[in-house]
């Protein structure tokens, strides 16, 4: 009986393992490959030549191509950080607002919030685009109608990667909401009774209650909004081209400029797995905090 089961989910799972062993794991074994080898893209992978840690070296080094890696990693951390920073307290407000049953409403909120994330993202960068028009964009018309004078957005090293941030956070932020209401719905409502009946108000349930027991939902949003954010292209690619002086030149945009438009494809692979040896620290470290401060509670 177990035999027939096991060789059933082998039948079974072998069309998605399959496809994600070509698709999926193939190519990065590939580029792991690739990152130690000196090769262009315009060639087959037969004339790539072994270098070892020669790209590596090349990629930190104090050479252009360092000094422009370096920055685009520093602007990919950057802008990680500062939209799971916006994205996770956003989502629990508004799936705080949209889950409150005596707000009117509820549901339209949970639509539209739901709907940005539906957008392709090349839509929304073009759409932004508009809106961070300098001259005749609606973000610096209601500005000026307060009387603050147009800001620059886009053209500034100073606020064209945050201005990517806000762009991205409006895309994201309903999918992570309907996450926060997921985990919201998992909290038994006689915790907030109880909490009532002993004089609790709605601050001291929100961070004794609500808090610690969306810890997991929460864990698992910053996962996903991390791998999210280090994947940014399209507004880059659409918007910015990695400009203004290279403010916003992520570590994807940059890849693919150097790999491709370049053909430096060795140089390309070894950025492409230190982009992946990276996520897989930052999102190691974050759950062992995590587990850490679930053992010493």
């Amino acid at each position: 009986m177990a035999k027939a089961f096991r060789a059933s989910a082998g039948i079974m799972l072998a069309p998605a393992v399959t496809l994600i062993g070509v698709f999926v794991l193939l190519p990065m074994l590939l580029t792991v490959w690739l990152s130690f080898q000196d090769w262009s893209t315009q060639t087959p992978f037969s004339d790539a030549g072994f270098i070892g840690l020669g790209n590596f070296r090349e990629i930190f080094g104090p050479t252009s191509v360092g000094r422009d890696f370096k920055t685009a990693l520093l602007n990919t951390a950057i802008y990680t950080t500062l939209s799971v920073i916006l994205i996770l307290p956003l989502s629990v407000v508004f799936g705080l607002l949209v889950y409150q049953r005596e707000v009117a409403g509820g549901t339209t909120l949970r639509t539209v919030l739901f709907s940005t994330y539906m957008v392709p993202m090349i839509a929304v960068a073009l759409v932004w685009s508009k809106l961070y028009s300098p001259s005749e964009g609606p973000l610096n018309q209601l500005l000026g109608l307060v009387g603050i004078g147009p800001q620059p957005w886009l053209s500034s090293p100073r606020s064209a990667l945050v201005s990517i941030v806000f762009l991205n956070v409006w895309q994201q932020v309903g999918y992570f909401t309907v996450l926060a209401i997921a985990g919201l719905t998992q909290i038994p409502g006689s915790l907030y009774e109880a909490a009532t009946l002993d004089g609790a108000n709605r601050r001291e349930q929100f961070r004794f209650i609500t808090l610690p027991l969306l810890r997991r939902t929460l864990l698992f949003s910053a996962v996903i909004a991390i791998i999210n954010a280090v994947q940014v292209f399209e507004p880059v690619a659409l918007i910015t081209q990695g400009g203004p002086v290279g403010s916003t030149n992520v570590l994807t945009y940059h890849i693919r400029r150097v790999g491709i438009e370049r053909a430096q494809g060795g140089l390309g692979s070894a950025m492409a797995v230190m982009l992946m040896l990276s996520l897989i620290v930052c999102v190691s470290a974050l759950f062992a905090f995590v587990n850490r401060k679930d053992s010493s509670e």
